[in-house]
This record gives structure tokens, C-alpha cells and sequence, in this order.
């Protein structure tokens, strides 16, 4: 058996809970109850924690509740625990520079202004070589508007299609847990 760590990002309370910002919480929810799993608050590893196994590979499923600036706190305090080397490390995410109902796999990169990403990038000892699941939101159109529009509800139209991306992307989780991520990435990525 070896260790993964799935790390959706979001935004603790229940003020964020359907917000464009915690489509990894959502992601990671569905997951959940996929698995029959469920999450409880692990105050060692600043987040909400719950574990399954798919194939020979436990999963660490991982909600930081230290809000998305701070969550490297939350994944390297699990990742050093465990052990769990970047490489096996996932952590979905909105994107705004994808559609709505777009999901994208992606190995390694910068944050792309992302707080989430820059944070666990800069928790990592700048390392940059986990695994991303970027979830699209689509932009608002400019710049001043992201933070309004990353913090506001989705309209329904959008939110079924951010759940069918996250479908989407669960589809293929076997394939990157058993190391196929260009068998997930074609698929996915033809969607």
C-alpha cells in the first residue's frame, strides 16, 4: 500500500460553502461519497480528513480549513507525515482561465496568481511538481473583478456544468493513481 494526498482547495464556513472559490471541496465531497467515506476535522493537519483505498493506494483526502491563502499549512503538514512525496500529491482547484465545465490535468507549473497554489508552492520549499486538477470557472473580464466573482455563487446553468467537470475528472482518477496520467489527460482532455 502507498499514499496519495487529494487536496481540494476552498474556503472554511458556511458563508463559502457554494462559492466558485470551493469547487475542490466539491470535487473532494463527491469523491466522498463515492468512496462511502467521510470527512472529520484532524486539527493536527489544519483541515477536515478522510481516507479511502482505490486499487493497492490509500487516499488522503484533504480539505484545508486554514482558508485558501494558508493552504500549504494544511497539505505539507500531511504530506510530511506521511511521507507523501510531491508526486503523488493532487490538489483540485478553481481555474479561471478555463471554461465553466472545463477540468484539466497538469503536472507541475507556477500558481498562476492562484493563493491556494502559491501557498502550498511556497510550504513545498518551492516545489512545484504535484499534480493539478484545475477545475474552469470561466473570468469575469477584468482583473478588479476576480476576487467578487471567485467568492459569488455560480448560476445554476454553470454549477451543472462545474458538477459534470468534476465527473469528468473523477472518471480518470484510477488511471492517475495507477500512474497513466496521459491515459487521464487524453480522455479528460477530449471532453
Amino acid at each position: 500500500m502507498a499514499n496519495w494526498l487529494i487536496a481540494g482547495l476552498g474556503n472554511p464556513g458556511p458563508q463559502y460553502e457554494q462559492t466558485r472559490h470551493n469547487v475542490g471541496f466539491w470535487w473532494l465531497d463527491q469523491l466522498a461519497r463515492d468512496m462511502s467515506t467521510s470527512f472529520r476535522v484532524d486539527k493536527k493537519y489544519h483541515g477536515q480528513l478522510a481516507q479511502c483505498t482505490l486499487g493497492q493506494e490509500t487516499l488522503h483526502l484533504l480539505k484545508p480549513l486554514t482558508f485558501m491563502n494558508r493552504s500549504g499549512q494544511s497539505v505539507s503538514a500531511l504530506a510530511n507525515f506521511y511521507k507523501i512525496p510531491s508526486e503523488r500529491i493532487l490538489v483540485i482547484h478553481d481555474e479561471l482561465d478555463l471554461p465553466v465545465g472545463t477540468a484539466k490535468l497538469k503536472r507541475g507549473g507556477g500558481h498562476g496568481g492562484h493563493n491556494g497554489l502559491r501557498d502550498i508552492i511556497a510550504c513545498g520549499g518551492g516545489d512545484k511538481s504535484f499534480l493539478r486538477c484545475r477545475l474552469g470557472i470561466d473570468h469575469p473580464g477584468h482583473s478588479s473583478m476576480v476576487s467578487n466573482y471567485v467568492l459569488s455563487k455560480p448560476s445554476g446553468a454553470d454549477k451543472k456544468n462545474i458538477e459534470l467537470a468534476i465527473d469528468n475528472s473523477l472518471r480518470v482518477l484510477p488511471d492517475i493513481i495507477a500512474g497513466d496520467l496521459d491515459k487521464a489527460m487524453q480522455w479528460l482532455h477530449s471532453q
